[in-house]
């Protein structure tokens, strides 16, 4: 008969895997056991990690990426070189009129100047004011940013060890090691081709010290349940005890796998689980697990379990109680240490075991130290409370804020255009708003008084049109209800209505109408019922003003009606030749003095009052040929 892979013949007739490896009976190959760290588990039962809905946030899968504060930091100066070279191709583009894309993004950049608006460069005694540059707004969302990034890696560290586990041992007695009462269950796995039948000698269980006088012999069915179990990698033991109260200090449980015929007993290693459970919570679960495969040997070689001496695999049971928890008493399982039995490394030798009946068998035996001499006592501290969370943000805070304002002083500091960097924008800002606010206006007007109807009866008139010194053009059609009452408004005012009028008027109307012509020329339109408005300037005369300075002008221009009206008329030609503007001195040498400024203006002042007098002179002169010439008895002269 040949004999499997990895396996020799014993007995002429048998065959056996050799050390290390062991008979896998789906196959019915040798497979070589190999065990890992891996496989090695401790748990307390208590998981102090955060406690967040899995579906919605885990911070162990966070953990997973962040495995460190440097991933946070990472991340915000990434985004803050991004930051700053965003602002810096900006700021090196044209802004061309104010309008284009590139002025508003600068511009609401200095709007984000809210750190650093009242901490800009300041010349000495003056007024501190609230400034927004470019700058500044670049700093403060740098700042900003800077901020962000420390307070999520602060964040971090406040969740992974926001708490520390205090322990505290006390000596034990009685009373407290009674109140220990946990549901406690031992499985152990001799990994190899055995089963259960080969089990011998389970059912006795051995407290104390052996030759000691507290060393006890009873059976194990008034400790804990036990049975076997038949798996795919060996015999299972299982020891289960409810409802435990160990007063003991060393427990001892044994048992032996025995050869059968044409099946030796022979094992590679050990798989244990050992768990501890509370009654009140039997959510919390404290175990340990693990496999043994060599014992002591640190050189990994395979080898095989088989002969009288005595696999030993020591536990210890720790008591404690969680203060946080509601004194919870828990008692945590720890693997201690295995010494291994009889063992084979060669193959001669184990084959040699094999004909032997004297090594027929496997002793395991489990020993438990129950260390009741002390309690341990498990309570957790907070390392940050309120008052320290709080004063790392303003730390932090400080910090941010103190790093962008040193750059800021620097910056303003060496360059000195940057001192006053926001009349540039606002400037520009200002301009933009202006001429849209201006180009509304001119619509407005265009909408609102139209003088198509005007312009028709104007020229129907054969005079020059109001609407010419406005410089406005008719954009709707003569039905509107705004020609109609601007016709309605201009035909009480007018001054050339021929019914009202006698045929000898005829020429003092023209001479009328001259007067409009050079007053659209000088950029002024005369209006009896609103007043005196200059389109090219700001100084409006109201009613009262210009009646009061009507009725001077009239009382001292009005006189008889027949000795006087060729005064009057040959005044009013002589008072139409108005006087050349002044001559704007400046030189060009030296560059323009604030003394030849101001001298212009004066000048620009004095020549616009003269203009003013003249024109409420001959306006007064209108009004009284005006009034003449309604007056019955009254004739107007021609004046050719």
């Amino acid at each position: 008969m040949a004999c499997p892979p990895n396996s020799f013949q014993y007995n002429k007739t048998l065959c056996a895997c050799n050390p290390g490896y062991f008979l896998n009976s789906t196959t019915n190959n040798c497979s070589l056991f190999q065990s890992s760290s891996k496989e090695w588990m401790i748990s307390s039962g208590i998981d102090y990690s955060i406690s967040f809905s899995v579906p919605i946030f885990s911070f162990e899968s966070i953990k997973k990426f962040t495995q460190s504060q440097a991933v946070f930091l990472e991340a915000t100066l990434v985004m803050l070189l991004s930051w700053f070279f965003f602002c810096l191709v900006l700021r090196f583009g044209k802004i061309n009129d104010g309008r284009s894309l590139r002025f508003r993004l600068r511009w609401w950049i200095s709007r984000l100047d809210v750190c650093y608006a009242t901490r800009h460069w300041l010349d000495d005694q003056k007024v501190v004011k609230k400034r927004k540059t470019e700058l500044g707004g670049t700093f403060s969302i740098a700042s900003w940013i800077l901020f962000i990034g420390l307070i999520a890696a602060l964040l971090y560290q406040i969740i992974s060890k926001r708490s520390v586990e205090v322990h505290n041992v006390r000596a034990s007695n009685g009373p407290d090691l009674l109140s220990f009462i946990n549901d406690m269950e031992f499985n152990i796995t001799t990994i190899s081709s055995m089963s259960c039948s080969h089990l011998r000698g389970l059912g006795t269980l051995v407290t104390g010290t052996p030759g000691f006088i507290d060393y006890r012999s009873s059976p194990l069915s008034t400790f804990a349940n036990f049975s076997c179990h038949n798996t795919s990698r060996g015999p299972t033991i299982m020891l289960r005890c409810s409802n435990c109260k160990i007063a003991r200090d060393d427990l001892y449980i044994s048992w032996q796998f025995v050869d059968l015929p044409n099946n030796p007993a022979t094992a590679v290693g050990f798989q244990f689980n050992f768990t501890a459970k509370n009654l009140r919570d039997r959510k919390r679960v404290s175990f340990v697990t693990g496999t043994l495969k060599n014992g002591s040997n640190m050189d990994n070689r395979p080898i095989t379990f088989r002969g009288p001496d005595v696999n030993i695999l020591k536990f210890h049971l720790f008591p404690r109680i969680y203060r946080n928890l509601h004194d919870l008493r828990l008692i945590q399982p720890l693997f201690h240490d295995f010494i291994p039995g009889s063992s084979f490394l060669g193959t001669s030798q184990l084959q040699a075991s094999l004909q032997s009946s004297q090594d027929g068998l496997i002793n395991t035996t489990l020993a438990v130290n129950f260390l009741s001499a002390y309690i341990i006592e498990i309570d957790t501290q907070n390392v940050l409370g309120p008052v320290g969370v709080l004063a790392d943000l303003g730390g932090l805070y400080a910090i941010s804020f103190a790093i962008f304002f040193y750059l800021l002083m620097q910056c303003e500091f060496r360059i000195k255009k940057l001192r006053r960097e926001d009349t540039v924008l606002i400037n520009i800002r200002n301009r933009t708003k202006a001429k849209q606010n201006w180009d509304k206006l001119r619509k407005y007007v265009m909408y609102t008084w139209d003088c198509s109807s005007l312009e028709d009866a104007s020229k129907s008139n054969g005079e020059v049109p109001l609407c010419d010194c406005m410089g406005v053009k008719s954009s709707r059609g003569s039905g509107s209800l705004h020609k109609r009452k601007q016709e309605t408004q201009m035909d009480t005012i007018s001054l050339n209505k021929k019914g009202n009028l006698p045929t000898d008027m005829r020429t003092c109307s023209k001479l009328i109408q001259t007067e409009r012509v050079k007053s659209c020329s000088t950029g002024q339109l005369p209006d009896i019922e609103t007043g005196l408005i200059c389109m090219k300037g700001e100084h409006v005369i109201g009613h009262e003003d210009y009646d009061t300075q009507i009725g001077k002008r009239s009382k001292e221009s009005v006189g008889s009606c027949q000795g006087d009206v060729s005064q009057p008329q040959a005044s009013l030609l002589n008072d139409s030749t108005l006087p050349l503007p002044p001559v704007l001195e400046y030189k060009t040498d030296s560059g323009s003095d604030i003394l030849d400024v101001q001298r212009n203006l004066q000048n620009l002042f004095e020549y616009n009052v003269l203009l003013r007098e003249k024109f409420i002179a001959s306006q007064s002169k209108l009004e009284a040929l005006t009034k003449k010439a309604s007056d019955p008895q009254c004739t107007c002269h021609n004046i050719t």
